[in-house]
């Protein structure tokens, strides 16, 4: 069984998408219909200069038309998914797929979303480090003596991202360096699923009451829970208020989704982050990149 995974914040680059919109008809129309709601969409991912493109506003819409548009793509190419889910900003493209929201709604609610993040970042200076080679509970053991900072994102064996203030983010690092430990400074704007967006999310849900969402026509992992979304308005809505400042379960969601029969993962999106996550997850399981299916080679090229 197949699963869909969406690309999430970090998978910008200039040109992202611009091969798949001249490749792609099913593609081609993603990006359209996605202009017409946000303008500008299109030069921003095509022609936008990469510090254009790093600001969070700019960012998160790119990234969920780039990740709509090659899951699109690849279904055009008669792959269905049993399951969809995204990494962080990803699941907002991944409820989308699964028509959780009316198209438009989506388009406008990763507009709002990346405004409300933008704002709570810029008000709220923070960074994020990803922790590399340590267990789950040695990081969060390790953290208890500062004050701001959270792990927010658990990626996969070894590898957990912390948020916080950004000077307690560098002497973290110098830390854990002493004991022959390593961290790495992700190139973000600001303190992601932590208590530094919880702003965000409160603004969130009062916008969340404006549109309406159906039951998701396939099951959608929830960054939240690791489980599959819930089918009522409340508990959807609450799952996307929340996913804004909580932690990513990752490497949970990932192993939920083998233990339910999924054997292939598809990365839909510019980055290829997500396929060297789920490899180190399981590497018994199939992995590819949307190029891969779109490039015809037979889907033997893997991540």
């Amino acid at each position: 069984m197949k699963a869909f995974v969406f690309s999430g914040q970090g998978a910008q680059v200039p040109g992202m998408g611009k091969k798949l919109y001249e490749k792609s008809e099913k593609a081609r129309k993603i990006f359209d219909s996605v202009e017409k709601v946000i303008p500008g969409i299109k030069r921003l991912c095509f022609e936008s200069s990469r510090y254009e493109l790093n600001e969070t506003v700019n960012t998160q819409p790119c990234v969920f038309t780039v990740d709509l548009a090659a899951a699109y793509a690849v279904k055009a190419t008669g792959i269905e998914p049993v399951a969809v889910a995204g990494f962080s900003l990803g699941e907002i493209a991944a409820i989308a797929y699964a028509e959780v929201l009316e198209f438009d709604d989506a388009c406008r609610l990763v507009r709002k979303r990346a405004e409300l993040m933008h704002k709570d970042a810029l008000e709220r200076k923070g960074s994020m480090a990803a922790v590399l080679g340590m267990e789950k509970e040695e990081v969060l053991a390790g953290i208890k003596g500062y004050e701001s900072i959270e792990a927010v994102n658990f990626n996969c064996p070894g590898q957990i991202v912390v948020s916080g203030k950004e000077d307690e983010i560098d002497q973290y690092m110098a830390d854990i360096k002493k004991f022959g430990k390593k961290a790495r400074k992700l190139s973000v704007s600001g303190a992601f699923h932590s208590s530094f967006m919880n702003n965000a999310s409160s603004k969130m849900g009062e916008y969340l009451k404006t549109i309406k969402t159906k039951k998701p026509n396939l099951d959608v992992y929830s960054n939240l829970t690791a489980q599959p979304y819930p089918d009522d308005e409340e508990g959807i809505k609450d799952n996307i208020k929340k996913q804004i400042n909580n932690p990513v379960r990752w490497e949970e969601i990932i192993r939920n989704m083998i233990n339910s029969g999924i054997d292939t993962f598809i990365e839909v999106g510019e980055g290829k982050v997500l396929c060297g996550l789920i490899e180190r997850i399981d590497n018994n399981v199939k992995v590819f990149h949307y190029t891969d299916i779109l490039n015809k080679d037979g889907g033997n090229s893997i991540c």
